[in-house]
């Protein structure tokens, strides 16, 4: 296999974004600079800044790169379980190392980054909540659902509350605390049963 002017450019994209994701977790958002993940990287900080135009940047392409496919939806014809199964990978990526304290910090940076937060939305929040409306589609056309169940909004009542714990009360997010929400929103808020 030849070593083509492509191949050489992806290889030193992947070890940049390597070298982003490992400084992070080692000294943390607030100390990264472009420079010493050049260094880290063996690559030169032209080369990083003519990729990336900040650090925010940087660090949000590193951490789309890590594991995307696993918040796919499964589809075993049970909607709860699917949900249950996909949001526990969301807390398994989001609260672990190298993602959980970097991905909040990422959200801080983006409340001041105007750009940043437009691509947060647009490249990670805005196709995960278009996976789960159209699971949740799915699932309502399949009978599962009520045909006057509010997609979108269950899908605000979904992620709402993870980002709530996550963000803001930085209380664990656990796996039992999805179940408590899946419960409070398929089966605690319908009538009980005569």
């Amino acid at each position: 296999m030849t070593d083509t002017p492509h191949r050489r450019g992806a290889d030193r994209t992947a070890a940049i974004m390597r070298a982003t994701l490992e400084l992070g977790q080692e000294i943390g958002y607030a100390k990264l600079s472009m420079e010493a993940v050049a260094a880290r990287a063996g690559a030169s900080k032209q080369t990083v800044y003519r990729r990336w135009p900040s650090k925010a940047a940087l660090l949000f392409d590193s951490l789309l790169s890590v594991n995307e496919p696993a918040l796919d939806y499964p589809d075993t014809g049970d909607i709860v379980a699917d949900l249950r199964t996909q949001i526990h990978s969301a807390v398994d990526l989001l609260t672990g190392p190298p993602v959980g304290p970097l991905f909040r910090a990422l959200i801080s940076e983006a409340q001041h980054a105007p750009q940043i937060a437009a691509a947060l939305n647009e490249r990670f929040i805005g196709p995960q909540a278009d996976k789960t409306v159209a699971r949740l589609r799915k699932a309502r056309d399949e009978g599962q659902l009520s045909p006057a169940f509010d997609l979108t909004l269950a899908m605000a009542i979904l992620s709402g509350p993870l980002y709530f714990q996550l963000l803001i009360t930085q209380e664990p997010l656990t796996h039992a605390y999805v179940d408590r929400i899946l419960d409070a929103l398929f089966t605690g808020l319908g009538p009980s049963p005569a």
